[in-house]
């Protein structure tokens, strides 16, 4: 008798053990879906925030709020502010560089695409949806070597799908000096032609219309927008 009840109490005793670890993997899944979901959720609203108010502008607050996530939850994802603004730099960037080299109806992009793309009054008003370099260009300085290897590697992307576009000039300037200076002028136009946007929008008109001839110029296409 007393053999048969151990043997129903070890039963029982195995069954109660499984059922709580079983619990707890589905628990783990689907923690771990939610905490990816919270992840992309905070490096979205923060890649935007930053890209509207600036990185010194926004608390780590805000950006969680934003997100419809706690202060703890950003802690939960990222070590610091610094950690947050790479993985949100890296994802505007990455964005950004997609709709730079997405193909067109008739092929690849030209320089022109790209100029007009970025050089174009649209992109100039519009900081929260626009570029991540020309909106933090002047503030990555300040940031640590990972934010600036982040924009470093955007910008590299921006002068490797210039190049790729150049036509040839009379310039003695080789290609990779071509691109650079073309990527460069880019960001530095449209932040410039921004800051005056505000008291002198006819300033701000001008230089980008310099901008975009110059620079359609240098790199050996007409210097006017195409319709």
């Amino acid at each position: 008798m007393v053999a048969t009840i151990m043997i129903i109490f070890k039963v029982a005793l195995a069954i109660f053990r499984v059922k709580p670890a079983a619990a707890g993997r589905q628990s783990v899944k689907v923690t771990k879906e939610k905490s990816a979901e919270n992840r992309a959720a905070l490096t979205k609203t923060a890649a935007r925030m930053f890209r509207e108010r600036g990185i010194d502008g926004v608390g780590v607050a805000e950006i969680s709020k934003a997100a419809g996530l706690t202060h703890g939850a950003l802690y939960a994802q990222f070590p610091s502010k610094q950690a947050l603004v790479a993985e949100a730099l890296a994802h505007g960037l990455a964005r950004s560089h997609a709709d730079m080299t997405a193909p067109k109806p008739r092929g690849a992009p030209t320089l022109s695409d790209h100029l007009d793309l970025y050089l174009s009054l649209d992109h100039r008003d519009n900081l929260a949806d626009g570029c991540a370099m020309a909106a933090s260009a002047s503030e990555i300085a300040r940031q640590d070597e990972a934010v600036s290897a982040r924009f470093a590697e955007g910008f590299e992307q921006m002068v490797g799908a210039v190049q790729a576009a150049l036509e040839p000039t009379t310039l003695r300037a080789d290609d990779r000096a071509r691109a650079l200076t073309i990527g460069a002028a880019m960001i530095g136009g449209v932040a410039m032609a921004r800051a005056t946007a505000k008291s002198r929008p006819d300033l701000s008109d001008e230089i980008m219309a310099a901008v975009r001839r110059v620079l359609g110029e240098v790199g050996g296409q007409g210097g006017e927008p195409r319709n």
